[in-house]
């Protein structure tokens, strides 16, 4: 069965970072997200996608910072939402 579209635009990227690379080994994987995408849309797009058994879901909403552009004014960075994949005993997603 292919791939939905809508399906492909709920993953935005992984989140590969120290602390996301010390949780891969446990089998968790972290992802950012569209902001409107559900835990069972998430979920789904993993299986989807990587073709993986998944076991859980964990969101977590993103605040953007407020950043100085010059001395005179201020802009702010969109928000954003992460998502912590845990999958199944035995699984694994190859990130490169």
């Amino acid at each position: 069965m292919p791939v939905q579209p809508e399906i492909l635009n709920v993953l935005k990227r992984p989140l590969i970072t120290e602390k996301s690379s010390v949780q891969m080994a446990d089998g968790v994987y972290a992802f950012e997200v569209d902001l409107n995408a559900n835990k069972l849309q998430i979920a789904q797009a993993v299986r989807d996608v990587f073709k993986v058994k998944v076991a859980g879901v964990r969101t977590i909403r993103m605040k953007g910072r407020k950043n100085r552009r010059n001395r005179y004014g201020y802009f702010n960075e969109s928000d954003w939402k992460k998502a912590l994949i845990t999958l199944e005993k035995g699984e694994s997603i190859e990130l490169t």
